[in-house]
């Protein structure tokens, strides 16, 4: 994202890009420790692990997955599932340490709840 927000219509939407872009400027994910990035939709979680020096997605899951067998797609139930289940990917994959990227969310609710599932799961932030 350049220095221009995008052409959203709300004012919350505002508001959430300009913190995304105030945090995005301090992470960065390297290869010893990529970043943890989240989407939340009003249905769906989406979760990506992503080297940003070279510009690729490690590993990546969400709530449409066939892998996520679960009927609490957008609770809390359903994100500590999630943050689980991207736990377990990343440790296969070698990746023990991330950086938490929240995208600009309040820290609160699913993703809260996801983050500290991924804790549960292995993963150091």
């Amino acid at each position: 994202m350049a220095n221009k927000i995008r052409n959203v219509t709300s004012e919350k939407q505002k508001i959430r890009y300009k913190r995304k872009k105030k945090i995005r400027g301090n992470l960065d994910g390297t290869m010893e420790r990529p970043r943890l990035s989240v989407f939340r939709s009003n249905t769906n979680l989406y979760v990506q692990i992503i080297d940003d020096v070279k510009g690729n997605t490690l590993v990546a899951a969400c709530t449409l997955d066939d892998d996520f067998k679960s009927k609490t797609k957008d609770t809390i139930d359903g994100a500590k599932t999630l943050g689980l289940l991207i736990a377990k990917k990343a440790l296969a994959k070698n990746i023990t340490q991330i950086v938490f990227d929240r995208s600009g969310y309040i820290y609160h609710g699913r993703i809260k709840a996801l983050a500290d599932a991924a804790r549960e799961g292995g993963l150091k932030f």
